[in-house]
């Protein structure tokens, strides 16, 4: 189908990217903008700002009393974008929409700290978060994807299977951009936000600081063997140039024996849910994260 009406009417509005090389400090500051006051948030029984170990996080509480369960997320932005502050409100409502205690990372980026320092941010908040006999679901959305499909993986490898959820959300799986890897690619490639020739330049400050396409903490769909992962849902656009290597992902998670769901959104594109999520037919990818969550998917 084609792409939402809301959407396309909001992507016509949006200025041509800048020419030339992209700058960090200046797209930071242009997303730090677009956020929203502190009075027009979501309200929730508690937020505030911590760390763990050496990485800040945020707590989201929705209640006195949650649900059962931790949910750590992990926001996107191509690993040198994105922020707590950025990705406030995706975490407000998964948050609200669950019941549970929700703990947002902010790792570092790239390309001023070089890989796998991100990686490792994450990895250690679920190394120190993680409660024995508690459930604990990772959820990220596009380079967040990468990094909750990879800490999952090494969570396996180490022996910490505290991990009992994980949610991808238009995740990035593959970091070899080769045009002809996947259909979507092509077919979604211009006019539905993110764009097939923007992969390789937006990634460049991640895979110029050392991560290298070829290894699984890098591209989790090189991982060899995904038996033993925890439970997935993966949530793909169907307009989303990387639809086609999240659906791979998912098929062979569930050929690996892992309970799997892939639920692909029409009319959408590339992250959908944190552009998208306040109109009603995206906002209903928080409602099937708390159904999968409690074990209704």
């Amino acid at each position: 189908m084609p792409l939402h009406p809301e959407i396309a009417r909001i992507l016509s509005t949006l200025p041509a990217p800048p020419s030339g090389s992209l700058d960090p400090a200046a797209m930071r500051a242009a997303e730090q903008a677009q956020v929203a006051p502190a009075a027009e948030r979501l309200p929730l029984h508690s937020v505030g700002d911590a760390t763990v170990g050496d990485v800040p996080v945020r707590v989201y509480l929705p209640s006195a009393d949650p649900e059962p369960g931790v949910i750590i997320y992990l926001h996107g932005g191509a690993f040198f974008l994105g922020s707590l502050d950025t990705h406030d409100h995706v975490a407000r409502a998964l948050a609200s929409e669950t019941g549970r205690r929700v703990v947002s990372v902010g790792y570092r980026l790239a390309p001023e700290h070089a890989f796998p320092a991100g990686l490792e941010d994450c990895y250690d908040v679920v190394r120190r978060v993680a409660v024995e006999g508690e459930p604990l679901a990772l959820v990220g959305d596009s380079s967040g994807g990468t990094f909750a499909a990879a800490v999952a993986a090494t969570a396996h490898d180490d022996g910490l299977d505290a991990i009992t959820h994980q949610v991808l959300l238009y995740p990035s799986l593959d970091l070899d951009f080769d045009e002809d890897r996947y259909p979507s690619l092509r077919e979604n490639a211009v006019g539905y936000g993110l764009e097939t020739a923007g992969l390789k330049p937006f990634n460049a400050f991640y895979l110029g600081s050392g991560a290298d396409p070829a290894d699984p903490r890098v591209s989790p769909i090189r991982r060899a063997d995904l038996t033993g992962l925890p439970a997935a849902l993966v949530i793909t656009g169907e307009l989303d140039p990387l639809r086609d290597e999240g659906e791979l992902y998912g098929r062979r998670l569930a050929e690996a024996g892992v309970p799997t769901t892939v639920s692909r959104y029409d009319g959408a594109g590339h992250g959908f849910v944190q552009h998208f999520g306040w109109l009603p037919e995206y906002h209903r990818v928080y409602e099937e994260i708390a159904a999968f969550l409690r074990g209704e998917a």
